[in-house]
């Protein structure tokens, strides 16, 4: 009987040591998260911004090059459909297109994903089962993010829940813009919570949010906050996408792996209509951030008219004539 009272006397002395050293090593790492002072973010040189983007805009790729980008760059496409009109039949269409681009171009890669709204994710999920092509969901009282924070839980969780692979959420830019940053990353932290591992993404729309200053700083907040990947726009509000906006958040995205060794994803969305626009980006996104973002698991174009042209392109490299659109399904 002494022995064992002895013993379990020594167990539980192991259960307090265990926990001790479970606490210390919980405060360790939490002193390794350094969350920085947004105030201190680095202002943007507007006029500097300009000028790389206009050297961007001056590159011009041939050939095989050209036909190798084309293909990068549909495979890096999140097909979207976002409208009050949207239909059960509709999607399955979109899904279909996005496993099998064009038909007549048997030798094309599928889009990197669908975008819907939560009540169309379940839908998505079964029209593409067994293919490669993930399923997003817009959430968080998409596109203006104004409502409570319970109903764009419940919008996240809901979409999850039908299967979403990845969550575009769009922040509080009135909280934004007032200043308010704290809100705006509790919010962003929050909603990575309820993901866990389903991937967020985290809309700014940069059109509202006036300056490249304003850019960069809700992106560094996104990015500390947990966000998996970075988003420009809904598509709702012009301007959408555009290239010195990408420019600043993908500087974002890579003072933040230099500090950390992390990769964060970057989304340009709306505006981009042109197989020519979409290699720039790409020309862009190498010459920023390096061959590691060079695949759609680390960047992608939220557009679905873009998808058409790209073909259009990759026709034309395959049999040397233009072809019409009217051989290409609308989206």
């Amino acid at each position: 009987m002494k022995e064992n009272k002895f013993s379990q006397i020594m167990l539980k002395k192991c259960f307090k040591i265990s926990y001790l050293l479970l606490f210390l090593n919980t405060l360790t790492i939490m002193s390794k998260i350094v969350i920085p002072d947004f105030s201190n973010t680095p202002t943007i040189d507007q006029v500097g911004i300009e000028e790389r983007v206009a050297r961007f805009n001056t590159r011009s790729i041939k050939k095989a090059s050209k036909v190798q980008g084309l293909k990068l760059a549909l495979s890096m496409i999140d097909l979207t459909t976002l409208e009050g009109k949207d239909t059960d039949g509709k999607v399955k269409q979109m899904c279909y297109k996005a496993m099998h681009p064009h038909d007549a171009l048997p030798d094309l890669p599928s889009t990197a994903a669908v975008c819907v709204y939560p009540s169309y994710v379940k839908i998505a999920k079964d029209a593409l089962k067994g293919s490669t092509v993930k399923v997003a969901s817009v959430a968080t009282a998409f596109p203006s993010g104004n409502s409570t924070f319970k109903i764009k839980a419940e919008d996240t969780k809901y979409a999850i829940d039908n299967g979403a692979d990845e969550i575009d959420m769009v922040i509080s830019r009135g909280e934004f813009l007032k200043g308010n940053y704290n809100f705006v990353f509790d919010e962003i932290a929050q909603i990575k919570e309820i993901c866990g591992k389903v991937r967020l993404k985290v809309i700014f729309e940069t059109g509202e949010l006036s300056t490249l200053d304003n850019v960069r700083m809700a992106s560094d907040i996104a990015i500390y906050a947990g966000a998996d990947f970075i988003k420009t726009s809904t598509g709702k509000i012009q301007p959408a996408a555009t290239m010195p906006v990408t420019l600043v958040m993908l500087q974002a995205i890579k003072d933040y792996y230099d500090k950390t060794g992390i990769m964060i994803g970057m989304k340009p969305a709306g505006g981009i209509s042109t197989a020519k626009g979409a290699l720039q980006y790409l020309v862009m996104l190498y010459e920023t951030l390096g061959p590691k973002w060079m695949t759609n698991e680390w960047f992608r174009f939220g557009a679905s008219s873009l998808a058409n042209d790209i073909i259009l392109q990759l026709e034309k490299e395959a049999r040397g004539v233009y072809f019409s659109k009217d051989y290409i399904s609308v989206d």
